[in-house]
């Protein structure tokens, strides 16, 4: 426990291990309550509750060449009260790590008046203090994101920010219900593809359900086809028409 307020109070920070639980467990800091940096492979955080703080963060990595790779790491059945991010992957742009950021899991997680519920940060820059001139050079690959409810701070509930130079692949975004000021939020994606299952807000639009939205698609694909055949039939009327006029 630690005020809001004070400077890098990571509660639990985690390096170059392999097969660790974080459970049951009450965090309040000022800085990340969990915090994972390179080499963390099969990390599960289960039942923690964090708040206030930075939330659960994978990160920052990249910033040195000899960093280790990130794998299998889980966050499942947190909830997070009042903090600045939820879940988080940040990563530096203009720096020479080269690492792969494989096997993420954030599921089940319950969000309390949290500003950037879900995140990925590939121009992680602090107080702007760095170039962003070449693009992160930080791999990050199949990333599920899943479970997702509560409240938001901040209308965008989802930031995918991915590297331009490698962009992110394989991320999953299924059953969000997050809201902001009573209505869905919002995602916005760079660099990134996601493939949306459920109830969800897709790239650049608010959470609905992706059944209606292919609903919504059969529509205009059959009112096309409707126009085509229409316009085929006017168009074969009038070259009847033409045909007995010259005739």
């Amino acid at each position: 426990s630690a005020p809001g307020d004070s400077h890098n109070t990571d509660g639990i920070h985690i390096g170059r291990s392999t097969g660790v639980n974080v459970l049951n467990t009450d965090i309040a800091t000022g800085d990340d309550c969990v915090s994972l940096s390179d080499g963390s492979r099969q990390v599960l955080i289960q039942n923690v509750n964090c708040g206030p703080g930075h939330g659960i963060s994978i990160g920052s990595l990249g910033k040195y060449k000899e960093e280790e790779p990130v794998e299998g790491i889980t966050v499942k059945g947190c909830t997070l009260k009042g903090t600045t991010n939820g879940v988080r992957i940040k990563t530096w742009p203009n720096e020479p790590g080269t690492i792969t950021v494989n096997d993420m899991k954030f599921e089940d997680i319950t969000m309390d008046n949290v500003q950037n519920p879900v995140i990925i940060d590939q121009e992680y820059c602090p107080n702007n203090q760095c170039s962003k001139g070449t693009p992160s050079k930080v791999k990050i690959s199949k990333v599920s994101i899943k479970g997702i409810k509560g409240t938001s701070a901040t209308k965008e509930g989802i930031i995918l920010a991915c590297s331009s130079g490698v962009p992110c692949e394989g991320v999953e975004i299924g059953d969000v219900t997050l809201t902001y000021n009573g209505a869905p939020v919002t995602a916005t994606c760079t660099n990134v593809k996601p493939t949306i299952t459920g109830k969800a807000p897709a790239c650049g639009e608010a959470a609905t359900d992706t059944k209606e939205s292919d609903s919504t698609t059969d529509k205009k694909s059959s009112d096309s086809a409707t126009d085509k055949k229409s316009s085929d039939s006017a168009t074969d009327k009038k070259e009847s028409t033409d045909k007995k006029a010259k005739q």
